[in-house]
């Protein structure tokens, strides 16, 4: 990837280690307080978890199980690969701390295992956890990745979130200080949004301390809230151009050294309604590259 166009994950990633390494994604068991009723129940209005959960990850597995039957699959191609144990599904950070140390360290003693990746809710991260957290990313490579979703309050509220933007911003800003290496999550043209909407938000998403951000187009999910509501009352939903034109003019506006690991999020097509644009997700980043070129444009441009 050139790296003047865009700051990619592969070369950061590249970076980090001396050896290749994969992330194998592991379900722990977790659970959501936008799902148990402590915060609201249903969980996010386009949310389900099985469009990003591999089949190998089974919460009636152990996490080791988990682990080797994820490095079976890539050692045929790959067998000197390392890993990053990816806490994935649900809230990563949702239990008392002895459960978490618990299983973080048992995914960490895998031999192969180099590092951990867990995603969580910002309002789901105590200061004790993130006290752990900091010792833990002493001994081994650590990245938390933060839902955020969107900046506007409005939006949150209306996909169910549970949370504000600045409970997002808050968790972020303690996970930086305290040397934790620090993703987010944003879904662009969620309901209500417009792309001018999405694009003014790319100067809020810079000004917060992430050194890793990934990039979602809004998928409407079979069998979803968000599904139920588009189906009774479809709402727009960007073309391949179209968000290829979003992603562009937002990331014009992210500062350089902010790390963008994906663009795209591509769900099992029995469960996809909508948009069904038909290309892999290599070829979507191949598609906005050239469009790139083609502008003679490049992350933060525009700062």
């Amino acid at each position: 990837m050139n790296p003047q166009l865009y700051n990619d994950y592969g070369s950061w990633i590249r970076s980090q280690f001396s050896f290749r390494v994969q992330k194998i994604s592991i379900d722990g068991g977790f659970s959501c307080p936008n799902r148990d009723g402590t915060v609201s129940a249903g969980g996010c209005t386009f949310c389900d978890n099985r469009t990003f959960n591999p089949s190998y990850c089974d919460p009636a597995k152990s996490i080791r199980e988990q682990i080797q039957t994820g490095k079976d699959f890539f050692a045929r191609k790959y067998p000197t690969m390392h890993y990053l144990a990816y806490f994935q599904a649900y809230s990563n950070t949702y239990a008392p701390l002895d459960t978490l140390r618990r299983r973080y360290e048992e995914a960490l003693s895998q031999d192969g295992v180099v590092g951990i990746v867990i995603g969580t809710r910002p309002d789901c991260v105590t200061e004790e956890t993130l006290d752990y957290l900091e010792e833990l990313s002493r001994r081994t490579f650590v990245i938390v990745e933060y839902g955020i979703e969107s900046v506007d309050n409005a939006t949150l509220k209306r996909i169910n979130r549970g949370h504000t933007f600045e409970c997002s911003r808050d968790a972020i800003i303690a996970t930086h200080e305290r040397g934790i290496l620090t993703g987010g999550h944003i879904i662009l043209g969620l309901p209500g949004e417009t792309a001018e909407d999405n694009i003014r938000q790319a100067a809020e998403i810079s000004a917060l301390p992430l050194d890793i951000l990934k990039l979602h187009q809004l998928q409407i999910i079979r069998g979803t809230q968000l599904a139920e509501d588009y189906l009774s009352n479809p709402f727009k939903l960007y073309t391949a151009d179209e968000y290829i034109d979003v992603c562009i003019r937002y990331i014009e506006r992210l500062r350089k050294d902010l790390v963008l690991e994906r663009f795209v999020s591509q769900s099992p097509a029995d469960m996809l309604i909508a948009p069904k644009w038909g290309i892999k997700n290599y070829e979507f980043t191949d598609r906005l590259v050239n469009e790139l070129k083609r502008r003679r444009t490049w992350q933060g441009r525009l700062l």
